[in-house]
């Protein structure tokens, strides 16, 4: 029978905690804390049992890195030695979406090619071409003498009746 760790305690055979190794011998696994015997698959893993005050001590957090960002979901992985190489070897990098040609950059404009800036001018000194012909003018001022509203001008017309109160409001008022 063989001693496990420092602890002194024989291992048996088919007791909760054990685990063959290379040489066929059974190893019982404690927790490193509170020195109960592990389950076989968490001693693999951990070295700690699942107890809360062997937890808060001897648990640590895991790294995890974004590796796929879009509007649809993020990937995570879990930063280890494996996954810490492939990202140095480039794996995790984005590949370009479309093969093509790279975008030129934009030339500076020489003196030369340069064109003359617009003229500015201001918006009381620019002519300004009313909205409506003379005929829609001279209807519209014809239907206002008749009596009627600016929503029933704009109907006989086919246009809007703020376009008509514009008209009226800028064609001179007929003296009688």
């Amino acid at each position: 029978m063989r001693l496990v760790a420092s602890r002194g305690i024989p291992s048996g055979a088919g007791r909760l905690g054990e685990d063959r190794d290379e040489e066929g011998t059974i190893e019982t696994k404690y927790c490193i804390t509170c020195g109960d015997e592990l389950h076989p698959e968490r001693a693999r893993k951990y070295g700690y049992c699942t107890k809360p005050e062997c937890r808060g001590r001897n648990a640590r957090g895991l790294r995890v890195a974004a590796v796929g960002v879009n509007k649809a979901a993020d990937q995570f992985v879990v930063l280890n030695e494996e996954t810490e190489r492939e990202a140095a070897s480039g794996r995790y990098k984005k590949q370009p979406g479309a093969v093509g040609p790279a975008p030129m950059p934009p030339r500076p404009a020489t003196a030369a090619h340069r064109k003359p800036a617009p003229e500015v001018v201001p918006h009381s000194a620019r002519r300004t071409r009313p909205a409506w012909s003379e005929a829609q003018e001279r209807l519209a001022i014809t239907y206002r003498d008749m009596g009627l509203t600016p929503e029933a001008i704009g109907n006989k017309l086919g246009i809007g009746r703020r376009l008509v109160t514009q008209i009226l409001l800028r064609a001179p008022r007929a003296r009688r």
